[in-house]
């Protein structure tokens, strides 16, 4: 038996073929082109619109421009202040109100910026808040909100008229209010000055000679030199606080207070001259001999 031996072809050893490497990577770069396109298209469409927008702006400012300055004399003649209106006003003048807003002749309306007035009208001594409204076509109106004198502050020769929070309204020279309380013991130039530390000494002084009032008759001195030792006098009666509150150690004196038989108090022979608060839970009363 004969055995026939026949030779397989071998191929050369190389790289494998691949049959659709070429159309994938022709396919990858037509869409690589298409996304490159669209993306062009889409800034361009994208540019196209902004330019559109600031075409559109440009013109309407111009537009707007134009008809500003064609319609700005007839605008200021319907806007044209022509009349201030204040109201509120008792020891401050008009004058003295228009004097502050400073409006030039021929003002529009829309010119102003009513906060700024009011703040200018806020300048003056006596005026303690200050609103200004439009009020077309032609008024300005003002409305005032005046300080309210609560006490004369003497300070050498001279006195001061003050309001509850220590702002100081006139100089009164050698003149006296007899119906306010009296403030003594305050340094002249800090008190011109506004300084908050006499602001609030004074604020003090205001409230403390309201306590005493609503108790006793006659007018109300409180000396502030020393602020740990405040010192208040009315109908012949002194008193003498500490560095507490002014508040805490009155109504500590007032709750003792029916307990006191004294001329000052209800009418018989005996005289207080002085009532010290200084110490804690203490009225220490010195009658006058």
């Amino acid at each position: 038996m004969k055995l026939s031996m026949r030779k397989r072809t071998v191929h050369a050893i190389g790289p494998r073929l691949n049959q659709w490497r070429g159309a994938r990577a022709s396919q990858l770069s037509d869409q690589r082109q298409q996304v490159r396109r669209e993306k062009l298209l889409s800034r361009g469409r994208r540019t196209l619109r902004v330019g559109k927008w600031i075409v559109g702006l440009a013109a309407l400012a111009w537009g707007l421009t134009m008809v500003t300055r064609e319609m700005g004399p007839i605008l200021q003649g319907w806007l044209e202040i022509r009349e201030v209106e204040v109201e509120g006003i008792h020891h401050v003048t008009k004058p003295e109100v228009l004097e502050r807003l400073v409006l030039k002749p021929g003002t529009g309306l829309h010119q102003v910026s009513t906060a700024f007035l009011a703040e200018r009208v806020k300048t003056h001594a006596w005026v303690k808040e200050a609103t200004v409204e439009r009020r077309p076509p032609h008024l300005l109106h003002v409305t005032v909100l005046e300080r309210t004198p609560a006490a004369i502050i003497r300070t050498g020769g001279d006195h001061w008229l003050s309001d509850e929070s220590g702002y100081l309204l006139a100089k009164l020279g050698k003149q006296d209010d007899q119906t306010l309380p009296l403030l003594t013991g305050l340094e002249p130039q800090s008190l011109q000055r506004g300084e908050a530390r006499v602001r609030n000494a004074v604020q003090s002084g205001v409230v403390l000679a309201k306590l005493i009032a609503n108790t006793l008759d006659g007018r109300v001195e409180v000396d502030l030199t020393n602020s740990s030792n405040v010192v208040a006098s009315a109908n012949g009666v002194r008193f003498q606080f500490g560095a507490d509150s002014l508040v805490d150690q009155w109504e500590r004196f007032r709750k003792v207070k029916p307990s006191f038989k004294t001329a000052s108090f209800d009418g018989r022979k005996r005289e207080v001259s002085e009532i010290d608060l200084r110490y804690d839970n203490r009225v220490i009363v010195r009658e006058r001999v």
